[in-house]
């Protein structure tokens, strides 16, 4: 490349950095009169409101010796339909540890509806508490009308270096103007994450010289000022069977590396797996708590010792501390976990109730890890370095005659080998405090299937009935057992009729509900009262619900992958014996379909001996996840399920 190329590069990167920050001035309290004229979003027509600016602004200061950090937030948003206008709360999370806590200060807010402003006063913000470490500042705006522009800003001041956090560029709005702009002291490091598939508009760092002043010391220091900014950033719209938003929203994150004090000395923060694993093999939270197994060697009946088989004894103690130890529904890593004590009361958070698992495991002579994951419901941890705060689980890793599980102890409805589904999130980190850690992929059972068997013929008045057996295994049956655990039969025969009103469902039997190494089972009686039409019946034939009983796939397009956390295999077998009162006169179409690369197929046979037929309808979904370039063959593979399910019924003819 030229000099002359390369200079016109770098002014054309001048000119555009530079049109982004000629941002007309947005101060709080005075909307721009083109934001006041504004009635609709060209880019989305159909959106109820849009963010028109918002902005964050992280600098460091010094004060009374002491460093801060603080943040700066600034959002107007624009209201074009208040009736469908979703904002119930606006919600400000701040972090608190040891009766330290982030504060917020300079919390303003009000509606601006032309001359009129209406502040949200003092007495309308409250904090709730979310979870053992985050708190919200809560407050709703008032009198929202067609055109009303909703403003607020506030301050968050935070000893925590390490909570400079991050920034999400898209909403549950549209977002016209999203900009993070940060001014650091050089002496603190920070890696930096950029995530999503969208691009940064800008993308802007210089050095600050003398900028930071430390008291009781002369020297200044530098800072780093940097700017990133998105603009005309969609809405952010949540699509059935995806992860966890956060894998997709684009955001920058920091997570603090190092510090350089004044006086050159350097602390670390950001680790190798090497320093982890020290750090959690010595941790009084973690790795201290690996030193019970003869406490519990004392506690296992010695008719579980004495099993011969690993596999065997494994599961027993699974299964021995599943029902010895109920969850407290409460998450930990690095705090609160005191293994001994919950096992004693009976009930503790999940890593009390797997690291006891992991004891119990050793004293039986079964050897395990723990394995650091994060739930389905959060983002994927990076696997650029270590962050720690990415992880908020740990489950149990164990290898027994080369095959290999992972156990979550807390869910009372999940068999030995099945996690819950929360913990399905692809990969986690294996603690081998021995050889290192490592990631391990997390696999779901495969075989999950939901078998039904369905026989009709009708009975002296024509009326037609007969004989279900429904058979669920792996990951369909956790949600069955769970759902009718507290249910009496004439609640579950309820919930079942209330899917065809025609259905009446009798002498209901449930098998292997306790046993869950064994298929849940529901074996009962059916009769269907549909009206015949002249000497026509018309029968739709699947009549109980199939896995799936809807099409979760009706928009015209997908933005996001779709993972559905586990294969799933449906038969439905169903056979109408007309006997010497019906014959059958017209059926379906036989249908097959294929999904690319046999990720899935979808079949149905419709067979007719006499007046006798027999239908065979079986889906298979042989892979969990799908890329968005999938979706419109596996939109086309819902549409042709949903439509064989409920669009396609037999024809009888009365003889």
């Amino acid at each position: 490349m030229s000099i002359q190329s390369i200079l016109l590069s770098c002014f054309l990167l001048f000119i555009t950095f530079c049109q982004a920050q000629q941002q007309p001035p947005h101060d709080f309290g005075k909307p721009l009169p083109k934001e006041y004229s504004m009635t609709s979003y060209p880019l989305d027509p159909e959106a109820n409101g849009v963010i028109l600016y918002e902005r964050g602004n992280y600098t460091v200061d010094a004060a009374d010796g002491y460093i801060r950090l603080i943040k700066e937030v600034h959002r107007k948003i624009k209201v074009f339909n208040a009736k469908k206008f979703q904002l119930d709360y606006v919600e400000i999370p701040y972090y608190r540890e040891n009766n330290v806590q982030e504060n917020i200060k300079n919390l303003k807010a009000l509606t601006h509806n032309g001359q009129s402003q209406v502040y949200v006063s003092d007495q309308a913000i409250f904090d709730t508490n979310e979870s053992q470490y985050w708190s919200s500042k809560k407050f709703t705006f008032p009198n929202v009308q067609d055109g009303s522009i909703l403003e607020y800003s506030y301050r968050i001041e935070t000893p925590w270096m390490h909570h400079l956090g991050g920034w999400n560029f898209m909403n549950a709005l549209p977002t016209l103007y999203s900009e993070l702009h940060t001014e650091i002291p050089g002496n603190y490091t920070y890696n930096r994450t950029l995530y999503g598939d969208r691009k940064l508009d800008v993308d802007h760092a210089e050095i600050l010289v003398d900028c930071f002043h430390l008291p009781g010391f002369k020297v200044p220091g530098d800072c780093e000022s940097a700017t990133y900014v998105m603009k005309n950033v969609p809405a952010f719209v949540e699509e059935k069977y995806m992860l966890a938003k956060s894998n997709y929203i684009p955001a920058i994150k920091f997570e603090l590396r190092n510090i350089v004090n004044l006086d050159e000395s350097k602390v670390s923060f950001s680790k190798s797996w090497d320093d982890v694993d020290r750090k959690f093999k010595y941790d009084r939270d973690l790795g201290r708590q690996l030193k019970y197994s003869s406490f519990f060697k004392e506690q296992l009946p010695s008719s579980i010792i004495s099993i011969s088989d690993d596999l065997e004894r494994a599961k027993a103690v699974y299964y021995f501390i599943q029902e010895k130890m109920a969850w407290n529904n409460q998450n930990r890593i690095l705090s609160d976990i005191r293994i001994k004590d919950a096992f004693e009361k009976g009930n503790g958070n999940s890593s009390e109730i797997n690291l006891a698992l992991i004891n119990a495991l050793e004293a039986a002579g079964i050897d395990a890890k723990i394995m650091l994951i994060a739930t389905r419901d959060q983002a994927m941890p990076t696997k650029q370095y270590p962050v720690l705060t990415d992880f908020n689980y740990a489950v149990v890793f164990c290898t027994i005659a080369d095959n290999k599980y992972i156990l979550d102890a807390t869910d009372k409805h999940t068999p030995f080998g099945i996690l819950p589904q929360r913990d399905l999130n692809i990969e986690g980190r294996v603690m081998d405090f021995k050889n290192g850690s490592y990631w391990e992929p997390i696999v779901p059972m495969a075989k999950n299937m939901h078998y039904v068997n369905l026989q009709l013929a009708p009975d002296e008045k024509g009326v037609f009935s007969g004989k279900v057996n429904e058979v669920s295994t792996g990951y369909i049956a956790v949600p069955k057992r769970k759902e009718n655990n507290n249910r009496n039969k004439e609640e579950i025969i309820k919930r079942k009729q209330s899917s065809n009103e025609a259905l009446n469902i009798t002498n209901l039997q449930i098998e292997n509900e306790k046993d869950l190494e064994q298929p849940y089972k529901e074996i009962y009686e059916i009769a269907i009262h549909e009206q015949p039409v002249g000497d026509r019946l018309f029968v739709y034939p699947f009549l109980m619900e199939t896995y799936f009983s809807e099409n979760p796939f009706l928009k015209e397009t997908r933005n996001y992958p779709i993972d559905f956390g586990f294969p799933v295999i449906n038969n439905y077998l169903v056979s109408i014996d007309g006997k010497d009162k019906y014959e059958v006169t017209k059926v379906p179409e036989n249908k097959f379909l294929k999904l690319p690369n046999n990720d899935g197929e979808l079949s149905v046979v419709y067979d007719v001996v006499g007046n006798k037929i027999n239908i065979r309808l079986s889906v298979k979904l042989n892979t969990t996840r799908f890329p968005t370039e999938a979706y419109p063959a596996l939109r086309q593979f819902f549409e042709t399920l949903l439509k064989i399910q409920s669009e396609e019924p037999i024809e009888l003819r009365k003889i």
